[in-house]
Protein backbone atom coordinates (compact mmCIF):
# COMPACT_ATOMS: atom_id res chain seq x y z
CA UNK A 1 0.00 0.00 0.00
CA UNK A 2 2.82 2.31 0.93
CA UNK A 3 4.61 1.40 -2.32
CA UNK A 4 1.48 2.26 -4.34
CA UNK A 5 1.23 5.64 -2.63
CA UNK A 6 4.88 6.26 -3.43
CA UNK A 7 4.34 5.43 -7.09
CA UNK A 8 1.31 7.72 -7.23
CA UNK A 9 3.27 10.53 -5.58
CA UNK A 10 6.16 10.13 -8.02
CA UNK A 11 3.75 10.09 -10.96
CA UNK A 12 2.04 13.21 -9.62
CA UNK A 13 5.38 14.95 -9.18
CA UNK A 14 6.40 14.00 -12.72
CA UNK A 15 3.09 15.26 -14.07
CA UNK A 16 3.37 18.54 -12.17
CA UNK A 17 6.99 18.85 -13.26
CA UNK A 18 6.10 18.32 -16.92
CA UNK A 19 3.34 20.89 -16.60
CA UNK A 20 5.77 23.39 -15.06
CA UNK A 21 7.84 23.84 -18.23
CA UNK A 22 7.08 24.76 -21.79
CA UNK A 23 9.18 25.23 -24.92
CA UNK A 24 9.05 27.89 -27.58
CA UNK A 25 10.35 26.87 -31.03
CA UNK A 26 11.92 29.15 -33.62
CA UNK A 27 8.71 29.06 -35.67
CA UNK A 28 6.48 30.03 -32.76
CA UNK A 29 5.50 33.03 -30.65
CA UNK A 30 4.06 32.47 -27.17
CA UNK A 31 1.98 34.32 -24.58
CA UNK A 32 1.89 33.34 -20.90
CA UNK A 33 -1.31 34.02 -18.98
CA UNK A 34 -1.97 34.18 -15.23
CA UNK A 35 -5.60 33.41 -14.52
CA UNK A 36 -6.51 34.70 -18.00
CA UNK A 37 -4.40 37.88 -17.84
CA UNK A 38 -1.36 38.28 -20.08
CA UNK A 39 1.85 38.39 -18.06
CA UNK A 40 4.52 37.93 -20.73
CA UNK A 41 4.72 37.73 -24.53
CA UNK A 42 8.27 38.51 -25.60
CA UNK A 43 9.60 34.95 -25.58
CA UNK A 44 12.57 33.89 -27.64
CA UNK A 45 13.13 30.24 -28.60
CA UNK A 46 13.95 28.14 -25.51
CA UNK A 47 12.57 26.37 -22.39
CA UNK A 48 10.58 28.36 -19.77
CA UNK A 49 8.91 27.82 -16.39
CA UNK A 50 5.25 28.23 -15.53
CA UNK A 51 3.06 27.52 -12.50
CA UNK A 52 0.67 24.66 -13.28
CA UNK A 53 -3.01 25.54 -13.17
CA UNK A 54 -2.09 29.17 -12.47
CA UNK A 55 -0.33 29.92 -15.72
CA UNK A 56 -1.30 28.77 -19.17
CA UNK A 57 0.49 29.34 -22.48
CA UNK A 58 -0.82 29.96 -25.99
CA UNK A 59 1.44 29.54 -29.02
CA UNK A 60 1.07 31.06 -32.46
CA UNK A 61 2.67 30.34 -35.81
CA UNK A 62 5.45 32.91 -36.35
CA UNK A 63 6.17 31.89 -39.94
CA UNK A 64 5.28 34.05 -42.95
CA UNK A 65 1.62 33.77 -43.92
CA UNK A 66 0.14 34.34 -47.38
CA UNK A 67 -3.17 36.10 -47.87
CA UNK A 68 -4.31 35.46 -51.45
CA UNK A 69 -7.07 37.97 -52.13
CA UNK A 70 -9.85 37.42 -54.61
CA UNK A 71 -9.72 39.67 -57.69
CA UNK A 72 -11.25 43.01 -56.76
CA UNK A 73 -12.52 45.98 -58.79
CA UNK A 74 -11.04 49.43 -58.22
CA UNK A 75 -11.77 52.79 -59.83
CA UNK A 76 -8.97 54.66 -61.58
CA UNK A 77 -8.53 58.44 -61.77
CA UNK A 78 -10.53 58.44 -65.02
CA UNK A 79 -13.41 56.59 -63.30
CA UNK A 80 -12.71 53.32 -65.12
CA UNK A 81 -12.92 49.95 -63.39
CA UNK A 82 -9.89 47.68 -63.25
CA UNK A 83 -9.76 44.16 -61.83
CA UNK A 84 -6.72 43.61 -59.58
CA UNK A 85 -5.42 40.21 -58.52
CA UNK A 86 -2.92 40.41 -55.64
CA UNK A 87 -1.49 38.64 -52.62
CA UNK A 88 0.09 39.74 -49.31
CA UNK A 89 2.90 38.17 -47.31
CA UNK A 90 2.74 38.86 -43.57
CA UNK A 91 3.69 37.49 -40.19
CA UNK A 92 2.91 38.14 -36.54
CA UNK A 93 4.81 41.17 -35.30
CA UNK A 94 3.54 41.94 -31.79
CA UNK A 95 1.95 38.72 -30.57
CA UNK A 96 0.28 40.47 -27.62
CA UNK A 97 -1.49 42.96 -29.88
CA UNK A 98 -2.28 40.19 -32.34
CA UNK A 99 -4.00 38.17 -29.64
CA UNK A 100 -5.78 41.17 -28.14
CA UNK A 101 -7.18 42.54 -31.42
CA UNK A 102 -7.99 39.41 -33.45
CA UNK A 103 -7.90 36.80 -30.66
CA UNK A 104 -4.97 35.11 -32.41
CA UNK A 105 -7.26 33.90 -35.21
CA UNK A 106 -5.44 33.72 -38.59
CA UNK A 107 -8.70 33.85 -40.56
CA UNK A 108 -9.90 36.90 -38.64
CA UNK A 109 -6.50 38.52 -39.16
CA UNK A 110 -6.71 37.89 -42.92
CA UNK A 111 -10.16 39.48 -43.08
CA UNK A 112 -8.97 42.61 -41.27
CA UNK A 113 -5.79 42.79 -43.33
CA UNK A 114 -7.72 42.30 -46.57
CA UNK A 115 -9.78 45.41 -45.83
CA UNK A 116 -6.62 47.42 -45.08
CA UNK A 117 -4.97 46.33 -48.35
CA UNK A 118 -8.11 47.07 -50.36
CA UNK A 119 -8.25 50.58 -48.90
CA UNK A 120 -4.58 51.07 -49.82
CA UNK A 121 -5.25 49.84 -53.36
CA UNK A 122 -8.31 52.05 -53.65
CA UNK A 123 -6.43 55.16 -52.54
CA UNK A 124 -3.46 54.50 -54.81
CA UNK A 125 -5.40 53.49 -57.94
CA UNK A 126 -7.67 56.52 -57.69
CA UNK A 127 -4.60 58.72 -58.30
CA UNK A 128 -3.62 57.04 -61.58
CA UNK A 129 -5.27 56.38 -64.93
CA UNK A 130 -5.18 53.03 -66.71
CA UNK A 131 -2.17 53.97 -68.84
CA UNK A 132 -0.17 54.97 -65.76
CA UNK A 133 -1.13 51.78 -63.92
CA UNK A 134 0.01 49.63 -66.84
CA UNK A 135 3.21 51.58 -67.52
CA UNK A 136 4.25 52.23 -63.90
CA UNK A 137 6.88 49.88 -62.48
CA UNK A 138 5.22 47.30 -60.22
CA UNK A 139 8.04 47.80 -57.70
CA UNK A 140 6.96 51.42 -57.20
CA UNK A 141 3.33 50.40 -56.56
CA UNK A 142 4.53 47.63 -54.21
CA UNK A 143 6.60 50.04 -52.11
CA UNK A 144 3.74 52.55 -51.87
CA UNK A 145 1.21 49.89 -50.84
CA UNK A 146 3.53 48.48 -48.17
CA UNK A 147 4.16 51.97 -46.81
CA UNK A 148 0.45 52.86 -46.74
CA UNK A 149 -0.66 49.63 -45.06
CA UNK A 150 2.25 49.02 -42.69
CA UNK A 151 1.06 51.26 -39.84
CA UNK A 152 -2.52 49.97 -39.93
CA UNK A 153 -1.31 46.36 -40.01
CA UNK A 154 0.93 47.05 -37.01
CA UNK A 155 -2.20 48.07 -35.07
CA UNK A 156 -3.32 44.46 -35.57
CA UNK A 157 0.02 43.09 -34.38
CA UNK A 158 0.92 42.11 -37.93
CA UNK A 159 4.05 42.86 -39.97
CA UNK A 160 3.68 43.34 -43.73
CA UNK A 161 6.47 41.56 -45.63
CA UNK A 162 5.33 42.03 -49.19
CA UNK A 163 2.39 43.16 -51.32
CA UNK A 164 2.39 41.99 -54.92
CA UNK A 165 0.07 42.84 -57.80
CA UNK A 166 -0.10 39.74 -59.97
CA UNK A 167 -2.40 41.09 -62.65
CA UNK A 168 -4.35 44.21 -63.61
CA UNK A 169 -7.20 43.51 -66.01
CA UNK A 170 -10.05 45.50 -67.48
CA UNK A 171 -13.64 44.32 -67.09
CA UNK A 172 -15.02 42.50 -70.12
CA UNK A 173 -17.22 45.38 -71.25
CA UNK A 174 -14.38 47.88 -70.86
CA UNK A 175 -11.89 45.57 -72.57
CA UNK A 176 -14.09 45.35 -75.65
CA UNK A 177 -14.37 49.13 -75.81
CA UNK A 178 -10.63 49.59 -75.30
CA UNK A 179 -9.82 46.98 -77.93
CA UNK A 180 -12.13 48.72 -80.41
CA UNK A 181 -10.43 52.04 -79.69
CA UNK A 182 -7.02 50.44 -80.03
CA UNK A 183 -8.07 48.83 -83.31
CA UNK A 184 -9.39 52.17 -84.62
CA UNK A 185 -6.18 53.88 -83.52
CA UNK A 186 -4.06 51.26 -85.26
CA UNK A 187 -6.16 51.64 -88.39
CA UNK A 188 -5.65 55.41 -88.28
CA UNK A 189 -1.90 54.99 -87.87
CA UNK A 190 -1.84 52.44 -90.71
CA UNK A 191 -3.73 54.83 -92.99
CA UNK A 192 -1.34 57.61 -92.07
CA UNK A 193 1.65 55.40 -92.86
CA UNK A 194 0.09 54.30 -96.15
CA UNK A 195 -0.58 57.95 -97.05
CA UNK A 196 2.98 58.90 -96.18
CA UNK A 197 4.25 55.95 -98.20
CA UNK A 198 2.15 56.92 -101.23
CA UNK A 199 3.36 60.52 -100.94
CA UNK A 200 6.98 59.35 -100.72
CA UNK A 201 6.44 57.03 -103.71
CA UNK A 202 5.01 59.87 -105.81
CA UNK A 203 7.88 62.11 -104.78
CA UNK A 204 10.44 59.44 -105.69
CA UNK A 205 8.64 58.70 -108.97
CA UNK A 206 8.52 62.41 -109.88
CA UNK A 207 12.18 62.80 -109.01
CA UNK A 208 13.03 59.74 -111.13
CA UNK A 209 11.03 61.16 -114.07
CA UNK A 210 12.80 64.50 -113.67
CA UNK A 211 16.18 62.81 -113.59
CA UNK A 212 15.21 60.78 -116.68
CA UNK A 213 14.27 63.95 -118.60
CA UNK A 214 17.46 65.69 -117.47
CA UNK A 215 19.56 62.66 -118.37
CA UNK A 216 17.96 62.37 -121.83
CA UNK A 217 18.34 66.09 -122.42
CA UNK A 218 22.00 66.00 -121.39
CA UNK A 219 22.56 62.92 -123.53
CA UNK A 220 20.86 64.57 -126.52
CA UNK A 221 22.92 67.72 -125.95
CA UNK A 222 26.15 65.72 -125.75
CA UNK A 223 25.13 63.68 -128.82
CA UNK A 224 24.36 66.81 -130.81
CA UNK A 225 27.62 68.32 -129.69
CA UNK A 226 29.55 65.23 -130.74
CA UNK A 227 27.60 65.04 -134.00
CA UNK A 228 28.36 68.68 -134.69
CA UNK A 229 32.02 68.16 -133.90
CA UNK A 230 31.98 65.08 -136.15
CA UNK A 231 30.30 67.00 -138.97
CA UNK A 232 32.80 69.81 -138.57
CA UNK A 233 35.67 67.34 -138.65
CA UNK A 234 34.14 65.61 -141.65
CA UNK A 235 33.65 68.92 -143.44
CA UNK A 236 37.25 69.83 -142.62
CA UNK A 237 38.48 66.53 -144.06
CA UNK A 238 36.28 66.98 -147.15
CA UNK A 239 37.57 70.51 -147.56
CA UNK A 240 41.19 69.39 -147.31
CA UNK A 241 40.53 66.49 -149.68
CA UNK A 242 38.77 68.79 -152.13
CA UNK A 243 41.57 71.30 -151.93
CA UNK A 244 44.18 68.61 -152.59
CA UNK A 245 42.51 67.35 -155.83
CA UNK A 246 39.24 69.03 -156.62
CA UNK A 247 38.72 67.16 -159.86
CA UNK A 248 39.13 63.74 -158.25
CA UNK A 249 36.91 64.77 -155.37
CA UNK A 250 34.18 65.88 -157.79
CA UNK A 251 34.54 62.64 -159.71
CA UNK A 252 34.31 60.60 -156.47
CA UNK A 253 31.19 62.46 -155.37
CA UNK A 254 29.58 61.86 -158.76
CA UNK A 255 30.28 58.12 -158.57
CA UNK A 256 28.59 57.95 -155.16
CA UNK A 257 25.63 59.88 -156.60
CA UNK A 258 25.39 57.48 -159.56
CA UNK A 259 25.55 54.49 -157.20
CA UNK A 260 22.73 55.76 -155.03
CA UNK A 261 20.64 56.92 -157.99
CA UNK A 262 20.81 53.78 -160.11
CA UNK A 263 20.34 51.30 -157.26
CA UNK A 264 16.78 49.97 -157.49
CA UNK A 265 14.13 50.23 -160.17
CA UNK A 266 13.00 53.81 -159.67
CA UNK A 267 12.63 55.96 -162.80
CA UNK A 268 14.34 59.34 -163.11
CA UNK A 269 13.85 61.87 -165.92
CA UNK A 270 16.77 64.31 -166.49
CA UNK A 271 18.13 66.46 -169.30
CA UNK A 272 21.00 64.56 -170.98
CA UNK A 273 22.94 67.82 -171.12
CA UNK A 274 22.79 68.39 -167.35
CA UNK A 275 25.90 68.33 -165.16
CA UNK A 276 24.72 65.09 -163.63
CA UNK A 277 25.86 63.18 -166.77
CA UNK A 278 29.11 65.09 -167.03
CA UNK A 279 31.31 62.06 -166.44
CA UNK A 280 29.23 59.85 -168.73
CA UNK A 281 30.09 62.13 -171.61
CA UNK A 282 33.71 62.56 -170.58
CA UNK A 283 35.18 59.08 -170.18
CA UNK A 284 38.73 60.32 -169.87
CA UNK A 285 40.17 59.04 -166.64
CA UNK A 286 41.14 61.79 -164.28
CA UNK A 287 44.72 61.48 -163.25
Amino acid sequence: MTQNKLLVSVAALLLVGSMSFFTVNETEKAIKFALGAIVKSDYTPGIYFKVPFYNNVKKFDARIQTMDSKPERFLTAEKKNVIVDSFVKWRIGDVKTFYTVVAGDIDQANLRLDQIIKDAFRGEFSKRNIKQLVSTDRQIIREILIKNSKTLAADLGMEIIDVQVMRIDLPEEVSSSVFRRMEAERERVAREFRSQGAEAAERIRADADRQRVVTLANSFRDAEKLRGEGDAKSAEIYAKAYGANSEFFTFYRSLNAYKKTFTGSDMMVLDPESDFFKYFKNQQIVK
